[in-house]
């Protein structure tokens, strides 16, 4: 599924012109690191990544429906930061290393 989620990111970033510069797929939550068009809203971004991969994963995973909340594949919320180039690749390193916590 992991695999899968990644494609659809990156689909949905292609489709809307965005970069993701980074992306870390967790059990339970994602990183990512994401170059936005300036006229985009971050709420905006969030709900095309969210709802698309929802969709779609329903459709071709229908077994995940036990584990969804509620009715829903995403929990609700999300947090964004902007980055600046002094702190982008502390980011970059955060994101990459959340296989291993201890190594960051």
């Amino acid at each position: 599924m992991a695999k899968r989620l990644k494609e659809l990111f990156e689909q949905c970033a292609e489709i809307n012109g965005w970069r993701i510069h980074e992306l870390n797929i967790q059990p339970d939550h994602i990183h990512m690191l994401v170059q936005l068009k300036q006229d985009i809203a971050v709420s905006k971004a969030v709900q095309l990544f969210k709802g698309g991969s929802s969709k779609k994963i329903r459709e071709e995973f229908p077994q995940m429906e036990e584990f969804l909340w509620g009715t829903s594949f995403w929990a609700d919320g999300y947090f964004a930061e902007t980055v600046g180039q002094l702190n982008e690749a502390k980011i970059r390193e955060y994101i990459k290393n959340q296989d291993h916590p201890n190594s960051a």
